[in-house]
């Protein structure tokens, strides 16, 4: 099937925050065209009013793919869906974006990866930060502060209202480490190129609202085959603080690298989506001594000019997804990137559970 010259048709499944910004994408991108929305509750209507009440709306995920039979399927709903409908999508000849986590379990990460393989479809997994020129800046000047790397991050939120609902809810399918953590296991993965051998994790269950076996705190740590560490910390509920939410810090023999979102990171914004990928500045520390003993070098500050919201992130993710269907774009490695990640923060949720230090064995 020819693309070339028509539109990508679309079903978008799932729409809360992420579909809803995705849905916003293919509305008003050049070369898509959605052919339908589909969710279980109230948010499909409230999507379709904000587009133009222009689009069908469906309660059923199979049904909307029969009838509607798409080019491709944007999967946004909660991680104990992701690996069904990916494969169903697949298995009905569309391509799929879906958002990460790629699944619920390894097990079925590599399935959903094993089937577009076999029926050649096209799978992008958003990874929102691996399309902000920030965070790209922010990863190439890391890489260049020398080995062994310390990498210092984490994304609290503080939520109550609609978000704690939200968050209550992922929680029933992942922890925050493991659903937060995959874009910065990736960050860091990407900063070190190096291979992950051990994690060790803790967590704590701060409410009785939520299942006894699952936590809403937790902090994970990472060492790498060249010396380098990482740790990630991340907590969702009306109890967590606001103090340091936003810490994104990179130390190495050469000296620093941080990013300083002066805004975003400051009191009440924890919880917007908008807060989570916005950098604003990134401070460059050189560790370089006179024979004093003195910095020789002041420190300086990166104000890129390209700071792409929330919605024009969504926008590049899209428009790459249309790309590597169009332009045939072999998808192999920031799919396994995807699978090592997820494999990565599994590890870590199993150290929670068991108090141990877990051993990694990736590719």
């Amino acid at each position: 099937m020819s693309l070339e010259k028509k539109n990508l048709k679309v079903l978008v499944v799932g729409c809360g925050n992420m579909g809803s910004s995705h849905a916003t994408a293919y509305h008003t991108l050049a070369g898509f065209e959605i052919c339908g929305l589909v969710s279980t509750g109230n948010s499909k209507v409230v999507l379709n009013e904000k587009l133009g009440g222009v689009y069908p709306l469906f309660d059923n995920y199979e049904e909307a793919l029969e009838l509607t039979a798409p080019d491709a399927v944007c999967i946004s709903t909660y991680p104990d869906t992701h690996e069904e409908f990916a494969v169903k999508a697949m298995e009905s000849g569309c391509h799929v974006f879906i958002e990460k986590p790629l699944a619920d379990s390894i097990e079925g990460a590599e399935r959903v990866a094993a089937v577009a393989k076999k029926l050649g479809k096209k799978l992008v997994v958003g990874y929102i930060l691996r399309y902000h020129p920030s965070w790209q800046k922010f990863i190439e000047l890391s890489s260049e502060m020398g080995k062994p790397l310390v990498m210092r991050m984490n994304l609290n939120q503080q939520s109550q209202g609609a978000k704690w609902t939200v968050h209550r809810n992922l929680l029933k399918s992942l922890s925050p480490i493991v659903d937060c953590g995959v874009h910065y296991i990736d960050v860091m993965c990407q900063m070190t190129r190096s291979k992950p051998i051990q994690v060790s994790a803790i967590g704590a269950r701060l409410t009785p609202d939520i299942e006894e076996n699952t936590y809403n705190y937790g902090q994970l740590q990472i060492r790498f085959e060249d010396g380098s560490v990482g740790w990630y910390e991340s907590g969702w509920g009306p109890m967590i603080s606001e103090t340091a939410f936003f810490i994104k810090d990179v130390i190495g023999p050469k000296g620093s690298v941080s990013i300083v979102a002066k805004d975003a990171g400051s009191a009440g914004n924890s919880s917007s989506i908008a807060a989570h990928t916005k950098t604003e500045s990134i401070r460059v520390h050189y560790a370089d001594l006179d024979r004093n003993d003195h910095f020789t070098k002041k420190d300086t500050w990166i104000d890129l000019t390209d700071e792409p919201d929330h919605q024009e992130l969504c926008n590049r993710e899209q428009r790459y997804f249309l790309k590597s269907i169009l332009e045939d774009i072999d998808l192999t490695e920031p799919t396994n990137d995807a699978i090592n990640s997820l494999k990565i923060a599994f590890a870590c949720d199993e150290s929670v559970r068991t108090g141990k230090i877990v051993m990694l064995s990736l590719a």
